[in-house]
């Protein structure tokens, strides 16, 4: 695949360890589409940036453009207002790093250049207005910088437009932005659902298909991420997280058909759509039919992250860039909320002799949960394991697939609490099978072990040393330290060994 290259991730070394400048920021990001127009303030330049404000507002001014060719006049004057609301937004917030970008609907107009002239004296910073290639490009960026590893087709559907392009291996293929988003649809079919396929059908025959079997669609955009909570809702899942969740292909493909048929009233009763997205919905629902139609894609995955994460990330040096974005959002938390941030690390090095034949990614997982092992601590104890489970499970943060959001939360529910019962609707789920739940048992004992060994204190863990042998966990133990094999270190070291299958044995001396 041609195209740019977007640096691997490295998990290997923490941040934490890297003497680096400081980072610029607040960076406020405007993106001036064809149906919404959206702000989101970041904190700072920085791999895991925390989102300081983030709003939207849906004026659709590219509402009625095939009829007329230019931009709706209402819709225009809601996005002059929303857009001088978020410069004084961004004044208050104090950002001093600021880019703003328009998409289809401006660059397609035939009054683009003069509402772009307004949105800039509005915004007071200037409008880049984006090709489509340019869009599909930022817009993949952003599903890289959120999905490392995305490995098919990113498609971002706007109301103007659905651009697309390849990726594998953090490189960008070649793009292509068709003019088949929602609000043109409506407008070029006359909102007849036959005759918007057929468009939607001619717009990507023109696409290269080949090497897309068997891979996922990366989708972008919010009139998708709608689609999915319709799916959410549907199934009863209970994990309320866009970010990397998957829809099989057939189960996509039963939903398109059946939102595509409803009427904006149907659509309109739906609590999880908002009534601004009701009547392009079922457009939306169109265009992803026809792409999984197009080619035997195996699954919908969406992303959250899209042209704005994208922007951000383009913007960060490359060492930044190749950082694990879950790792990093867990640093930070750790930083911020533990009392002692570098026990995480000395316990991570502690435990390693019980996982001997871990792979790298168990060993990635492993240190997320030592690094949100004591982010809870000032919570009340009633509430401090599920509290922190739920936090963790929707953390806002990228890199992690369900399945690993569940393993990382249940281990730090474990940590809190040696209780084997969490939360059962996750397992229902089928997010974790037997091995993970196995998996997340021991490294939160193993957490909790290491808790009751050093109250969180640096340095005491390595006064103790863990041994695996055929039949027993051992810890080891100086004479000098003996007091600290009270009952309660005893009987957390059994109960980690029995998740082993083991027993447990104190050794002093």
């Amino acid at each position: 695949m041609s195209g740019t290259q977007s640096p691997a991730t490295d998990v290997r070394t923490p941040s934490t360890t890297r003497p680096r400048p400081k980072p610029r920021g607040p960076l406020a990001v405007v993106d001036v589409g064809s149906n919404s127009v959206r702000l989101v303030i970041y904190e700072a330049e920085v791999r895991a940036a925390a989102t300081l404000h983030n709003e939207k507002s849906i004026c659709g001014i590219g509402r009625d453009m095939v009829t007329t060719g230019r931009l709706h006049s209402e819709g225009c004057a809601m996005a002059l207002e929303a857009l001088a609301r978020f410069k004084m937004l961004a004044d208050g917030l104090h950002a001093t790093v600021r880019e703003a970008v328009a998409t289809a609907a401006a660059r397609d107009a035939s009054n683009g250049a003069e509402f772009v002239r307004r949105a800039e004296a509005a915004w007071g910073a200037p409008v880049r207005v984006l090709s489509g290639e340019d869009e599909a490009r930022i817009a993949a960026e952003g599903v890289i910088a959120g999905i490392p590893n995305a490995d098919g087709l990113v498609a971002d559907l706007g109301g103007g437009s659905l651009d697309m392009v390849g990726v594998r291996g953090g490189k960008i293929g070649d793009a292509i932005s068709l003019p088949i988003g929602p609000l043109r649809l409506m407008d070029a079919s006359k909102e007849d659902a036959d005759k918007a396929r057929k468009i939607v059908d001619e717009g990507l025959s023109t696409f290269d298909w080949r090497g897309m079997n068997n891979r996922t669609l990366y989708a972008v955009g919010g009139i998708w991420r709608s689609f999915a909570r319709v799916d959410m809702e549907a199934i009863e899942y209970p994990l309320h997280v866009l970010q990397e969740y998957e829809i099989p292909r057939n189960r996509a493909l039963k939903l398109c058909k059946v939102l595509s048929g409803l009427s904006r009233k149907s659509v309109e009763k739906m609590k999880v759509v908002s009534r601004r997205r009701a009547e392009s919905l079922p457009y939306g629902a169109i265009v992803l039919e026809r792409v999984l139609q197009a080619c035997d894609l195996k699954s919908v995955t969406v992303s959250a992250y899209g042209l704005r994460e994208g922007l951000l990330y383009a913007r960060l040096p490359a060492d930044e860039r190749a950082l694990d974005p879950l790792l990093e959002f867990a640093e930070g938390m750790n930083m911020r909320e533990a009392r002692a941030p570098a026990h995480a690390a000395e316990m991570f090095d502690w435990m390693t002799p019980l996982f001997p034949d871990e792979i790298a990614e168990s060993r990635r997982i492993r240190r997320a949960v030592c690094l949100f092992s004591d982010i809870a601590w000032r919570r009340h104890p009633d509430d401090r394991a599920l509290g922190v489970f739920n936090q963790v499970l929707t953390a806002p943060f990228a890199g992690a697939d369900h399945r690993v959001r569940a393993l990382i939360a249940t281990s730090v529910f474990h940590r809190h609490t040696g209780d084997e019962d969490f939360p059962r609707e996750i397992a229902q789920a089928e997010l974790l099978n037997s091995d993970d739940e196995a998996l997340s048992l021991r490294m939160g004992l193993a957490c909790r072990l290491a808790f009751a060994l050093s109250g969180s204190s640096v340095g005491m863990l390595s006064r103790y040393t863990l041994r695996v042998t055929p039949a027993k966990v051992v810890l080891d133990v100086p004479r000098r330290d003996e007091a600290i094999a009270g009952e309660p270190v005893q009987k957390r070291l059994g109960a980690l060994a029995a998740a082993f299958g083991r027993k447990g044995e104190i050794l002093i001396g």
